[in-house]
C-alpha cells in the first residue's frame, strides 16, 4: 500500500472517532498543527508584518537608534522586526558617533541575501539636506558650509552633506590671488541659485560682504569732499592706474596722479593690499566715480627748487622721455626741462633726438630759460662746446681750401659741411667751368666729400660761399685766346635746327652756334647733320661760354655784322640783370635769340 493511500485511510479512521462529517472537520487546524486560536494570532503578526514592510517601502526617513557599532558597521534599531545596517564611512563627517545616538535613516535595501535590514544614513541626511537647502535658498538665510577643495573656477563647499559650488568672483568683493588659503575653513554663506534637474547648488560669501558694506557705503559716500584725505587699500593694479578701496567705495588714482616724477607703470610706486593716504580730487554728481591722488599730498617739486639756480648754470640730469624733436630730463625729483635737438649740436643739420641720447642716459647740460611760476625749463647741450662760428675767420679765411660733406640740394646749389655747425653753399655756377648742370644731383649725391675753397665769409649773417670749379685753372682763359674772334677752327655739325646748328670743336667743352644762313656753302648747298667743315668764330664770350661762328665768313666778308653784334649786345644787358642760378637759362635763351636772327 502506498504512502497516500495509507494517509487517506488513517484520515477517514480518524473522522469515524470523532463522529462528525467531514464537512464539520478543522481542516485548517489539522494541516498548521495550531489550534484555532494561535491561527488567530498568527495572522494577525502576519498583518502587522506586512504593514510594516509596506510602510518601509515608502521613501520617507526614519529616526532610529544606534544600539551597536563594530569595526565597520553601525546596527541602527528602527522599531522593526529587525535591526539595520549602516556602513560607518556614511559617518566620516561625526567620527564621534555612539552607541545611543539617534540618527537619520532610510531603507536602502529592505533584506539582503543573509536577509539583514540595510539602511542608508547618507540618503536620509541628503534628503533633509535638500529640503533645507531649498528652504534657505527662499528665506535667504545664511547657512554655515566647509570648504573641502579648489576646483576650476572657484571652491567646493560642503553644505549640510550636499557638496555646493563657490565661484572665485564670489569668495571675496576684492580680487583673490590664493585660493588655497581659504581650504579647510568654515565659513558663511548664502545660497543665491539651485539647479533642480541637476542637483547643483551655487552659494556666494561674497554677497554676505556686500550687505554688510553697503551701508558703509551709503554713509562714506555721504561724506565725501573734494580735497578729503582718507586712508584706502590698493584693491588693483592696471597699466593707467590704481583702484583704491576705500571702505566699500573704489576711487581710482590716474598714474599721472600717484608721483611728480615719470613713472612707467603704477607697481613702481604702491603694490596690492598696500595701505596708503590719499587725497579725493573730484567726483560724479553720484560719486559713483570718484577720481583720488597720492602725489597732491607732496609739495609740488618745483617749490622746493633751489632758488639759486639760474639761467646759464650748468646742470646735471635723467633723460625719461625722448622724441623726434627732442629730450625731457629729469634734473630734480619731478623737476623736468627739455632739450630740443637743435640745442643738441652745433650741426644745422637737424636730426632725431634719439641720434644724440637715449632713455636713461645721465647728461649734463646748460639751463637757457627758466620760468618757475610756469613750471618751464629749457635746457642745452651744444652750449658746453664751444660755437664754431666763435674763430671762424681764423679756421676758414678766404681762399683757404677745405674738404666738405654734401648735405643737402636746392635748386641753385649745393650745401656743404665743413664740421658741426659750420656749412657753406657752392652755388651751381661754380662747380664746373665746362659742364652744363641743370641740378646739383647731376654733379654730385648726398654724402659724396668735395674738395672747396671759400670764396666769401659773413661772419654776423654766419654764412659761408664756397667754390669747387675754382680749384682748378678755368679753360675757358686759353679758349679765349685759341678761339678769338676771326680765327677759323675744324667743327663737326652734331646737332641741326631751323635756326641754326650746334657745331662740335677739337676742344669738346667748346660748342659753336651757326645761325642758319651762315651754313650756306660755296657752291649754294646747305651744310648738313654729320658734315665736318671750316667755320669762322665771329664773337666769342668767355663769361657765358658762348661761341658765334659761321661757314659763309670763311670764303667772304659778312655784310650783316652790325645787326649780329647788336642782337649779342641786347642779350648780354639781360643777362647782367639776372642772378648767377639763372645763367644757363639765359644762355640758351640768347641763344635761341640768335638762331633767329
Amino acid at each position: 500500500m502506498s504512502e497516500e493511500t495509507k494517509n487517506l485511510v488513517e484520515d477517514q479512521e480518524t473522522l469515524k472517532n470523532a463522529n462528525v462529517t467531514p464537512e464539520q472537520f478543522d481542516w485548517d487546524s489539522f494541516e498548521s498543527g495550531l489550534n484555532a486560536e494561535d491561527r488567530k494570532e498568527k495572522s494577525e503578526l502576519e498583518k502587522m508584518y506586512d504593514t510594516s514592510l509596506r510602510e518601509l517601502d515608502e521613501n520617507q526617513v526614519f529616526k532610529g537608534r544606534v544600539v551597536r557599532i563594530t569595526d565597520k558597521e553601525a546596527i541602527v534599531d528602527i522599531n522593526f522586526k529587525s535591526e539595520g545596517v549602516i556602513s560607518l564611512n556614511e559617518f566620516r563627517y561625526n567620527p564621534n558617533l555612539k552607541v545611543g545616538d539617534e540618527v537619520e535613516v532610510m531603507v536602502a535595501q529592505r533584506e539582503d541575501k543573509t536577509g539583514q535590514l540595510q539602511l542608508s544614513h547618507r540618503k536620509a541626511r541628503m534628503l533633509k539636506a535638500w529640503d533645507r537647502v531649498n528652504e534657505l535658498h527662499e528665506t535667504g538665510e545664511i547657512v554655515e558650509g566647509y570648504v573641502k577643495s579648489r576646483t576650476k573656477g572657484g571652491m567646493i563647499v560642503d553644505v549640510f552633506g550636499i557638496e555646493a559650488f563657490l565661484p572665485g568672483s564670489q569668495i571675496d568683493v576684492k580680487p583673490i590671488r590664493d585660493y588655497d588659503q581659504y581650504v579647510g575653513k568654515t565659513m558663511e554663506f548664502k545660497i543665491v541659485k539651485i539647479n533642480h534637474e541637476f542637483k547643483n547648488v551655487v552659494v556666494s560669501h561674497k554677497a554676505l560682504i556686500e550687505a554688510d558694506i553697503e551701508d558703509q557705503k551709503k554713509e562714506i559716500i555721504g561724506q565725501l569732499e573734494k580735497g578729503q584725505v582718507l586712508e584706502g587699500v590698493v584693491k588693483n593694479i592696471t597699466s593707467y592706474g590704481v583702484f583704491i578701496d576705500l571702505g566699500g567705495v573704489d576711487g581710482l588714482i590716474h598714474i599721472t596722479d600717484l608721483s611728480w616724477s615719470r613713472i612707467n607703470h603704477p607697481s613702481e610706486v604702491v603694490q596690492l593690499d598696500q595701505k596708503v593716504n590719499v587725497v579725493i580730487l573730484d567726483f560724479d554728481d553720484q560719486k559713483s566715480r570718484i577720481q583720488l591722488g597720492m602725489k597732491q599730498l607732496e609739495p609740488h617739486p618745483w617749490d622746493a627748487l633751489d632758488s639759486n639756480i639760474q639761467v646759464g648754470d650748468k646742470i646735471k640730469g635723467k633723460v625719461v622721455v625722448l622724441a623726434d624733436y627732442g629730450a625731457f630730463v629729469e634734473v630734480a625729483p619731478g623737476v623736468e626741462g627739455l632739450i630740443h635737438v637743435s640745442e643738441m649740436s652745433w650741426s644745422t643739420h637737424l636730426r632725431s633726438a634719439q641720434d644724440f641720447v637715449k632713455i636713461g642716459d645721465e647728461v649734463e647740460c646748460v639751463i637757457l630759460t627758466l620760468d618757475k611760476e610756469e613750471r618751464k625749463m629749457s635746457l642745452g647741450m651744444k652750449q658746453l662746446t664751444l660755437d664754431p662760428w666763435t674763430d671762424i675767420t681764423a679756421k676758414y679765411p678766404v681762399g683757404s681750401k677745405h674738404k666738405g660733406t654734401v648735405r643737402n640740394f636746392t635748386n641753385f646749389g649745393v650745401f656743404v659741411e665743413l664740421e658741426a655747425g659750420v656749412d657753406g653753399l657752392i652755388y651751381i655756377s661754380d662747380l664746373s667751368w665746362t659742364k652744363k648742370i641743370k641740378h646739383p644731383s647731376e654733379f654730385c649725391s648726398v654724402g659724396d666729400v668735395l674738395d672747396v675753397i671759400v670764396l666769401e665769409l659773413d661772419t654776423d649773417a654766419r654764412r659761408l660761399s664756397l667754390g669747387h670749379k675754382q680749384l682748378t685753372e678755368n679753360p675757358w682763359d686759353k679758349y679765349e685766346v685759341k678761339y678769338a674772334e676771326g680765327t677759323v677752327h675744324t667743327g663737326k655739325v652734331v646737332q641741326l635746327f631751323d635756326k641754326g646748328a650746334t657745331v662740335q670743336f677739337e676742344d669738346v667743352e667748346v660748342e659753336g652756334f651757326c645761325p642758319s644762313r651762315f651754313l650756306e656753302k660755296e657752291d649754294g648747298s646747305k651744310i648738313k647733320k654729320g658734315d665736318e667743315t671750316e667755320f669762322k668764330v665771329i664773337e666769342f664770350n668767355k663769361e657765358f661760354k658762348r661761341v658765334v661762328v659761321s661757314h659763309t665768313g670763311t670764303f667772304r666778308e659778312e655784310d650783316n655784322r652790325e645787326e649780329t653784334e647788336k642782337q649779342v649786345k641786347s642779350q648780354n644787358q639781360s643777362v647782367e640783370k639776372s642772378t648767377l642760378g639763372d645763367l644757363d637759362e639765359l644762355q640758351e635763351l640768347k641763344r635761341k635769340m640768335e638762331e633767329g636772327q
